[in-house]
């Protein structure tokens, strides 16, 4: 098996706000968009689909689903807290603040308009541990 790419498909409420969010915020680029349907790219992060809940390209057992229980997380290389900074003075919702793990992960959450978890993590070296 060769995987030439990677996508992940949410189901939301509003497509609309989820896109213009993603756009916004997070410098995605509208690969294709129509009602109730927008496939979302950006060269160093997995493609994003917004499909609307309901619409009936989806099996009708998925088409009710919404996406939660999902956190969708971006590794930065550097700037986690130059980002979330950014983030805050453009007027996104820091909905979990930014800290750092005893096992060196640093994070922060937002929330899109259809509360989608979006975290961005940065990895350091974890604390030393007494035995």
């Amino acid at each position: 098996m060769q995987i030439t790419a990677s996508t992940v498909s949410l189901t939301v409420d509003d497509v609309t706000a989820s896109q213009a969010f993603l756009t916004t915020h997070l410098d995605y680029t509208v690969q294709a968009a129509a009602d109730g349907f927008a496939s979302l790219t950006r060269a160093d992060a997995v493609a994003i689909v917004l499909l609307a809940r309901g619409i009936e390209v989806l099996p009708s057992e998925q088409r009710d689903q919404h996406a939660t229980g999902l956190i969708l997380a971006f590794t930065l290389a550097d700037g986690l807290q130059d980002q979330e900074k950014r983030l805050r003075e453009a007027g996104v919702e820091i909905t979990m603040p930014l800290r750092e793990e005893p096992w060196g992960e640093r994070l922060f959450q937002i929330t899109d308009p259809n509360g989608v978890i979006i975290q961005f993590v940065e990895w350091t070296a974890p604390a030393h541990t007494e035995s």
